[in-house]
């Protein structure tokens, strides 16, 4: 596996050129809390739609989520871009079950840190309104290993409405902890988490089409 090597100046060069791509390309981020984030460690999972997860994902690091974050991305996508690295991803690979018992482990030793991880449990990118979404159970992993660290559900819906430029609504749900999924299993809490992520995401898109914006921030 590839592991994340963060570097403050690349960082702060990188945040001024992703600030003004964004600018140009959207022209509204909207952005919802369900409560207060919290101040330590989390495990953030979010839905995979699009190619601009990813920076979508950095612009929340540099305003609205306060905390060290790293971001597991595949592998074959490190190398092809492996700047990425320097803004704290780290790679899976999928392909085989001895790299991704690796990955678990060093966000593991991460989250031990006081990092928090950002996931997205689908695994691969798939079209926003694929259902169900099919969660790969790692993030349930790391709660068995690390059942103080809550769970931080968050959903991304892309949107055109009355303007050229397209709009990106995130919503961040309450925190979940383990006894929060009901079931006996890792794989049946997935279920659940799947579940409760697929509603809130549901719920997301009603709040885009109804444009209920009241509530939301704009993060450009």
């Amino acid at each position: 596996m590839i592991e994340a090597k963060k570097d403050v100046v690349f960082n702060k060069l990188f945040s001024i050129f992703h600030k003004r791509m964004l600018a140009f390309s959207f022209d509204k981020i909207y952005w919802q809390e369900s409560s207060k984030l919290p101040a330590f460690p989390c495990i953030f999972v979010c839905n995979h739609s699009s190619w601009w997860d990813g920076l979508i994902y950095y612009q929340l690091t540099k305003t609205v989520i306060q905390q060290d974050m790293y971001i597991m991305m595949h592998e074959q996508g490190l190398k092809q871009f492996p700047y990425f690295k320097k803004l704290g991803a780290f790679s899976i690979d999928r392909s085989s079950p001895k790299e991704i018992l690796k990955t678990m482990r060093y966000a593991e030793v991460l989250l031990k840190q006081g990092k928090s991880v950002w996931l997205f449990p689908q695994g691969d990118e798939y079209h926003l309104e694929k259902r169900p979404l099919q969660f790969q159970p790692g993030t349930l992993y790391l709660q068995e290993k690390l059942p103080e660290i809550p769970i931080i559900p968050v959903c991304f819906y892309y949107s055109f409405a009355h303007k050229r430029k397209p709009e990106a609504w995130i919503k961040a749900g309450n925190p979940l902890y383990s006894n929060d999924l009901p079931g006996d299993s890792r794989f049946e809490k997935t279920l659940l988490l799947e579940k409760k992520c697929t509603d809130a995401l549901d719920g997301l898109k009603n709040d885009v089409i109804s444009e209920k914006t009241k509530h939301f921030v704009n993060l450009l």
